[in-house]
């Protein structure tokens, strides 16, 4: 009853939206820098039956929000990444390497990896995101100890390497191998946990350009992250977001890193095939 409730509220939330509120359907474009034009809109893929278009979550950001993106000087999420350029020449572990030492060509080597992230992987034998490359490095390589999954350090150096990629379109693969971890994925998307008796569907498909109280739903995308959250003032990994939302309906979250939130972020990555990668997003 509660959940039906609070989507209730969302439904007459709609109507002070559509009279007062920026929705996706009349949003501006996302240009960054003046010079990079990101997709924030395009045609819904194939294996997404209920909608026909998707959108970034930029386009339900208040005008203020989507500014602080359109600028790096002005994106606080860049202090994070001035961070991580820092550390990758930082020698760190037994071996007395750094990121550095063996990638010589710079964070560049790995533009368009984000696009394709997360992916199956024969030699781990499972789904791997990109958290999850970058401590298989700290651990074989660099005999380091392995950041944890949503540490100041990790989502800085996946933001870093994730900004090779920005402007491209996510481009996530779905069959073959990675099928069973997908289907898993979309099972968790729609099934209905915890007290509030919710499914991430329920906010994300059903009502996204709504308000619930003070916040707009957007569509869940997750090509801009990690993304600086204002609420709380630092960048937040896609699994920990996933982890927010559990709490927020009263339910019991996967562990970060889990193979659980690793194929719900395929599923939710390839509902956003086509968008652009965002590197460091700015979010409320």
């Amino acid at each position: 009853m509660i959940g039906s409730n609070l989507l209730r509220v969302a439904s007459i939330a709609s109507i002070a939206t559509f009279a007062f509120g920026t929705t996706a359907a009349n949003a501006q474009s996302l240009v960054i820098n003046d010079e990079e034009t990101m997709i924030i809109q395009a045609p819904a893929a194939a294996h997404l039956e209920n909608m026909d278009e998707v959108f970034s979550g930029w386009n339900f950001r208040t005008v203020e929000t989507q500014a602080l993106q359109m600028d790096d000087f002005d994106n606080p999420g860049m202090i994070f990444v001035d961070q991580a350029i820092d550390q990758w020449d930082t020698v760190d572990g037994a071996a007395g390497e750094s990121c550095g030492s063996c990638h010589e060509g710079g964070t560049a080597e790995f533009a368009g990896l984000r696009t394709v992230l997360p992916r199956w992987d024969e030699d781990a034998g499972g789904i791997q995101s990109m958290a999850d490359y970058i401590n298989e490095c700290r651990t074989e390589r660099m005999q380091a100890e392995a950041w944890t999954w949503s540490s100041s350090k990790m989502t800085a150096m996946t933001a870093l390497i994730g900004l090779e990629s920005r402007g491209m379109p996510v481009d996530v693969v779905i069959d073959g191998p990675a099928a069973d971890a997908w289907e898993l994925g979309k099972e968790i998307y729609y099934t209905r946990v915890g007290q509030l008796d919710m499914s991430c569907a329920n906010c994300h498909e059903d009502n996204y350009d709504t308000m619930i109280r003070a916040d707009h739903l957007s569509q869940g995308q997750i090509n801009g992250f990690p993304s600086y959250r204002l609420k709380n003032a630092k960048l937040n990994s896609t699994h920990a977001r996933f982890k927010g939302c559990m709490k927020n309906i009263r339910a019991k979250p996967f562990g970060e890193g889990s193979d659980e939130f690793r194929a719900l972020e395929l599923y939710v990555a390839s509902r956003g095939n086509g968008l652009s990668v965002e590197g460091t997003s700015v979010r409320n």
